[in-house]
């Protein structure tokens, strides 16, 4: 292990839309680089890095995978992520274990808004960029739509390094800006043959050179005081303003191709090695200190204390647990003990393996900048900080977007409840953008994701890894009841038995409270009409009351209960007979109250594109949302809303639908408001059916 291996890592993400052709373009690097003897196919699942039963299903990539291989005096670590906008977790959390990105743009597909969200992650993180324009030899392929993309778009200033030679299906390869050569390869072959550009191409693969060279002077000083003197760059001038331009993310190198038909990509694999930086380029971001929260310092050297960040939770039926991780600082042994230092746990170490697809090769060590899968770790999970207790640092944690979708799911066997939670945490380790919880209120298990594919692949996975059945259906609404005026009760409970009777007797004043007080209960006997260590069981009484409402069933809440009168018998009152009366009391009170329904409010945040603005809002409104305010950011505007949750429970695919698929949200709760008196009637009769119908079961 040395600092040369350091320098020689690349490690790097692809990132696009679905179906832009990511995962070929990753197996065509692969063939090109040797790692294979011939490229795998989507179509008929026999890619590398689609190897999950539910990714060769639906021919699509769902989750990160990593491929790890040399090429030509580097190491390549590449990371292929999920387009879809449900899965759009994965990739960002991909985003924080690589130095650098390949950006895969099909100009026939666009620039879809997971695409958009994930460039501004990029931003975020100050990864520099290649660009890879894929579909070359499509009909329809045009450059400079894709020049035009990548500035307005995604902020980038793309750079062409190679353009496509022909149009069309009649492609036969691309130029190399820099070298004026023409570049041929077949799909069934890694070799390249080398020739000379097309007469006819020469002015336009001079213009694209000429604006190499400034981009090149321009992101050094140097270079561009040597350059407006009147000097010629060398190529290795030229090389190195780009190498500092790319890092600096003021360009982003564009080379063209067909992922599929193996054209263009040879430039992009020399692209990668050439002009992408290696991990001791990058800063390691700072991290604090796990006890303190002082600043904590690291750099990417082998001989620094260890850290490593865990981007990735995989649980494998043949190896076990496996965390991968990004090594940003010293070395990790094999069965060393690490710290956790986001949990403050020590861990003992597990084996270390070099990550092809599903295939592991155990290693002994792995150093800064390295990407491994670290065998059985109990307590660490993603987004996790490892280190050595001796020098702890923790890392931030991941920020990912909440769950906007939610199901209840109910075992189709009571064998099957156990798997079902089990086998659901288990998903959730590996998958922390999914949310699983009981609701207390509505007694339903909920699963809450992104959205509706989010959902459909981890049941597909709990039935295949826990063999556990579930069935959907949309969750109940927690709604509340309360009261609206102030009204009073007696609660008589008399019971005559063989030997002593049960006896309790109280008057009970029901009372609104201001929204959200809750539940208050007030003591005002006076003169002993009931004996002092009774009015606890009266309190009981009403508290256990309160659980069912009249109008429907559900828990009341807001109100406050007095009992200011009653009677008792001195051999048959006990606290059960007055716990009994208090409910009583409780329940007739309530009845004559006034009381009504609640229904929870939530607080929406809905970022959206300008000129979809008008639409989101005319929604809202239709919803029975209240708009709260509407402000600009840098290209999108954002709508703050309360909106009931009854409303908001199918929102995602409407709004996706209204923008897009460029807009988000988020919510949380607020508060509880009543429940407009049309829809009220409708929701007790619907919620009365619902109970008598499986009184009837």
């Amino acid at each position: 292990m040395n600092e040369h291996k350091v320098q020689a890592l690349r490690n790097v993400a692809i990132v696009s839309n679905a179906g832009a052709g990511k995962t070929t373009l990753t197996e065509a690097l692969l063939h090109n680089a040797g790692a294979v003897s011939q490229p795998g196919s989507v179509s008929q699942g026999t890619t590398l890095s689609d190897f999950e039963p539910e990714e060769l299903h639906r021919r699509s990539s769902l989750s990160t995978s990593v491929l790890h291989w040399p090429w030509n005096q580097v190491i390549l670590n590449l990371v292929d992520t999920p387009g879809a906008l449900v899965l759009v977790s994965e990739t960002l959390t991909a985003l924080r274990a690589v130095d650098s990105v390949i950006l895969l743009l099909n100009p026939i597909t666009g620039v879809r808004s997971e695409l958009a969200r994930v460039c501004a992650r990029i931003r975020e993180l100050q990864l520099p960029c290649l660009i890879f324009a894929n579909d070359v030899d499509k009909e329809e392929w045009e450059l400079a739509p894709v020049l035009d993309v990548c500035q307005k778009e995604l902020e980038m200033t793309p750079l062409p390094m190679t353009l496509p030679v022909g149009k069309g299906s009649a492609v036969t390869g691309v130029a190399d800006v820099l070298t004026y050569e023409l570049l041929l390869s077949r799909p069934d072959s890694s070799k390249v043959q080398h020739g000379s550009v097309p007469d006819a191409m020469r002015e336009d693969v001079a213009d694209a050179r000429k604006r190499i060279v400034e981009a090149a002077a321009e992101a050094d000083d140097e270079l561009l005081e040597h350059y407006l003197g009147g000097g010629e760059l060398s190529p290795a001038q030229v090389l190195t303003g780009l190498r500092t331009g790319i890092q600096g993310r003021k360009i982003a190198p564009l080379y063209c191709g067909s992922a599929l038909h193996n054209i263009g990509v040879w430039s992009l694999l020399n692209g990668i090695a050439e002009f992408l930086p290696s991990p001791d380029q990058r800063p390691v971001p700072e991290g604090v200190h796990p006890d303190t929260g002082e600043p904590v310092a690291r750099e990417a050297r082998v001989d620094a204390p260890f850290s490593a960040f865990v981007f990735k939770t995989l649980i494998d039926p043949f190896i076990g647990r496996l965390s991968y991780a990004r090594v940003l600082s010293g070395t990790l042994h094999a069965d060393s003990p690490l710290y956790n230092a986001t949990r403050k746990s020590r861990e003992k170490g597990g084996h270390l393996y070099a990550i092809f697809g599903k295939k592991y090769t155990g290693v002994p060590s792995a150093g800064a900048g390295d990407i491994v899968a670290i065998g059985k770790l109990k307590d660490t999970q993603t987004g996790d900080t490892l280190c050595e207790e001796t020098a702890p640092v923790r890392y931030p944690s991941l920020v990912l977007p909440r769950p906007v979708m939610s199901f209840a799911i109910e075992p189709k066997s009571k064998a099957d409840v156990e798997k079902v939670s089990l086998g659901l945490h288990k998903l959730i380790e590996e998958d922390p953008a999914l949310e699983f919880q009981r609701n207390a209120d509505t007694k339903e298990m909920v699963l809450s994701g992104m959205g509706q594919l989010h959902i459909d692949i981890a049941l597909e996975k709990l039935q295949r890894k826990y063999g556990a059945e579930v069935t959907l259906h949309t969750p109940k609404i927690p709604y509340r009841e309360t009261v609206r005026s102030t009204a009073q009760a007696q609660g008589k409970y008399k019971k005559q038995t063989g030997g002593h009777g049960q006896y309790g007797d109280c008057w009970l004043e029901l009372a609104p409270l201001p929204r959200g007080e809750g539940f208050k209960f007030v003591n005002r006997i006076v003169g002993g009409a009931i004996p002092r260590n009774f009015i606890p069981a009266v309190e009981k009484g009403v508290v256990e009351a309160m659980q069912e409402g009249v109008l429907s069933g559900f828990p009341v809440v807001d109100v406050q209960a007095a009992v200011y009168d009653g009677s008792y018998h001195v051999v048959d009152s006990s606290e059960m007979a007055f716990k009994i009366a208090g409910s009583m009391g409780f329940k007739k009170a309530m009845e004559a109250a006034r009381p009504v329904l609640l229904e929870p409010l939530m607080a929406v945040e809905i970022e959206a594109p300008a000129d979809h603005i008008g639409a989101v809002i005319g929604d809202l409104n239709a919803r029975r949302g209240r708009i709260l305010t509407v402000s600009a950011q840098s290209h999108t505007e954002l709508i703050k809303a309360v909106v009931p949750l009854a409303e908001m429970l199918k929102y995602a695919p409407t709004l996706n639908s209204i923008t897009g698929g460029r807009g988000t949200y988020v919510m949380e709760f607020a508060r509880y408001e009543e429940v407009p008196r049309e829809l009220a009637v409708r929701v007790v009769e619907e919620h009365k059916a619902g109970r008598q119908a499986v009184a009837a079961h």
